[in-house]
């Protein structure tokens, strides 16, 4: 059987919801990226974020990309656009 997925800002979403219902108004991220405290919450519940799903990690992947073809193709980066 496959493992269950889930989109971590649902899960978020979903406690957040459930906090503001009883009064509670959290905070999550106040200082800069959201990503990392999120990623502690789901850890707390037992649910393991999947990196793929990482803005930052993706952004980093196509940082790499760009500086692998400029190497390899000899072409300038940031002149190209890359597709999601």
């Amino acid at each position: 059987m496959a493992a269950e997925t889930y989109n971590p800002w649902t899960i978020v979403n979903l406690v957040f919801t459930h906090l503001a219902e009883q009064s509670l108004h959290p905070t999550l991220g106040a200082a800069g990226d959201p990503g990392e405290p999120a990623a502690a919450l789901l850890r707390a519940f037992g649910i393991v974020p999947a990196a793929e799903g990482d803005a930052r990690v993706r952004a980093g992947i196509h940082d790499e990309l760009a500086a692998l073809r400029a190497r390899l193709l000899d072409t300038p980066t940031g002149s190209g656009s890359v597709s999601d």
